[in-house]
């Protein structure tokens, strides 16, 4: 019987009797009756777009929400990044682009309402799904688990954020109208229901019995197994070209009745270093919104991703087999640009939600200003100019360059970067041993004899996981790579510094 409910679903418009005792004034549920949400007890379905605060300054961020609004969309989708407001255990940043807060308020100004995905973990091809890089400096952690040393660390954030976010609930008068528990975790490998039921037991205690929790998974039979709890409101994700009723029919046999949810629908993809940037049609993206607006279904979409303009988080990679890290360009080939323009996609999505439901009055706002900057030439200067004791940019600005025409190898440098000086120790150090969330270590060691032929250099397995570059007596010798190269061949004489 699952799928067979699919054409049993309310449209927007039903007005179908609904017998139950009269809703409080501000209310946001399901009816597994009807097949539907009930929002102040009459039917609804959102038609919602992501946005990340985290990746758009916040100058822009209404002139991204109101070009949103005006596509048609009635609702946001936000992800809260944990590891983009505790830098350090117990050190909170909500202050000028991380004011949660202040974006959420700015939602509600514009008359948009908020799908919340506070994680802890939310993918989001974001640092660590955004979890701190500061949870590994406990060496026995197990993420995403019901490990105690992570879930101490997950209850202190969530006691942190959750109180924030509470007033903001659509019961309480604000514009939250469900929030989502964790991310696809049926992707996981560790199937911990104890977790989920930990993290369900935490959001009902910290937001209250009233407000809708759901999670979101991909539609296979073992993701959904992993992903989904009860007392959690199961939804689904899928893309264009996918076959919207066995997508929806893997919904079903999860959540027999309830109304139809796709959380992501992806609108285009993520970049990977050294691949094409990818792109998906603004035609296939729109046939498959109709086809599950015609099933009255709920959507989000994958809307206005932007470029990582943040210094604190790297992206993220995804794994699927091989290591893929993805671009600091987060521009996913979305209906909005990277630039906040509006783009075909945009235009053609918002012609199919305005064969459902009618669009807001008035004009798109137009695209950003784009300036030229010409060229900019830059001067080598070395680590210490004849008659100045310190670093070039600590000298007198009379003798030198601005800081914005001058650069230095970074070998040369070293001691301004790291005023303490050099680490030592007898083997390679992790970043997490040595406490550095991002960036860049250099080690060093020299050759105990010389290597007058080639001989192999090898990183084991694990040993780098990312990227090595070899320099021996500051020569590049080339790189080290996680699934790619993992030998060079090197010469030198004892004492060289590699």
């Amino acid at each position: 019987e699952g799928a067979a409910g699919l054409g049993e679903v309310l449209q927007p418009s039903s007005s179908a009797p609904f017998l139950q005792a009269s809703p409080s004034a501000r209310s946001f549920q399901l009816d597994y009756e009807h097949n539907c949400f009930r929002k102040d007890g009459a039917p609804f379905r959102y038609i919602s777009g992501s946005i990340h605060y985290a990746r758009v300054p916040r100058p822009a961020w209404r002139d991204r929400l109101l070009k949103m609004y005006m596509s048609g969309l009635s609702t946001v989708q936000v992800y809260v990044p944990w590891n983009y407001h505790e830098t350090l255990p117990g050190v909170y940043d909500f202050s000028g682009n991380r004011d949660v807060e202040a974006f959420l308020d700015l939602t509600a100004e514009l008359g948009l309402l908020v799908i919340l995905r506070p994680g802890p973990y939310i993918c989001a091809e974001w640092e660590m799904g955004g979890l701190p890089a500061w949870l590994l400096w406990k060496q026995d952690i197990v993420l995403r688990t019901s490990n105690p040393a992570y879930l101490a660390a997950v209850d202190s954030w969530l006691h942190i954020l959750l109180p924030k976010i509470k007033p903001r609930l659509y019961q309480q008068g604000g514009n939250i109208i469900s929030v989502q528990v964790e991310n696809e975790y049926g992707s996981y490998y560790a199937c911990d229901y104890g977790y989920l039921r930990h993290l369900l037991g935490s959001f009902r205690a910290l937001l209250g019995s009233e407000v809708l929790l759901f999670t979101t998974d991909s539609t296979g039979a073992e993701e959904l197994r992993c992903g989904t709890l009860q007392g959690l409101y199961a939804t689904i994700d899928f893309g264009p070209g996918s076959n919207v009723t066995e997508a929806f029919g893997a919904q079903r046999r999860v959540e027999p009745k309830g109304p139809l949810v796709n959380s992501e629908y992806y609108t285009g993809w993520l970049d990977y270093w050294g691949e094409a940037h990818a792109s998906t049609s603004a035609a296939w993206v729109a046939r498959g919104l109709e086809d599950m607006l015609q099933l009255g279904a709920s959507i989000n979409m994958q809307v206005s991703p932007f470029l990582q303009l943040t210094s604190l988080p790297w992206p993220g990679a995804d794994y699927k087999d091989q290591y893929k890290p993805v671009t600091t360009s987060y521009d996913y080939d979305a209906p909005l640009s990277e630039a906040g323009d509006p783009t075909e996609k945009l235009f053609a999505i918002r012609m199919v939600i305005s064969k459902f439901q009618p669009l807001p009055v008035g004009p798109m706002p137009p695209a950003t200003p784009k300036y030229a900057y010409g060229s900019v030439a830059l001067q080598k200067v070395s680590a210490y100019p004849e008659g100045c004791a310190a670093p070039a940019w600590h000298c007198s600005i009379d003798k030198h360059l601005s800081l914005s025409l001058q650069y230095a190898d970074l070998l040369d440098v070293l001691d301004v970067l790291c005023p303490s000086g050099p680490i030592q120790s007898q083997f390679p150090l992790t970043f997490e041993a040595l406490k550095q969330a991002y960036g860049f270590m250099v080690y060093h060691t020299q050759l105990p004899w010389d290597v007058p032929d080639p001989a192999t250099l090898g990183a084991p397995p694990h040993s780098i996981c990312d990227r090595g570059y070899v320099m021996l007596q500051k020569e590049y010798q080339g790189t080290l790579e996680r699934d790619g190269q993992t030998t060079l061949h090197v010469m030198g004489r004892a004492g060289d510094t590699l």
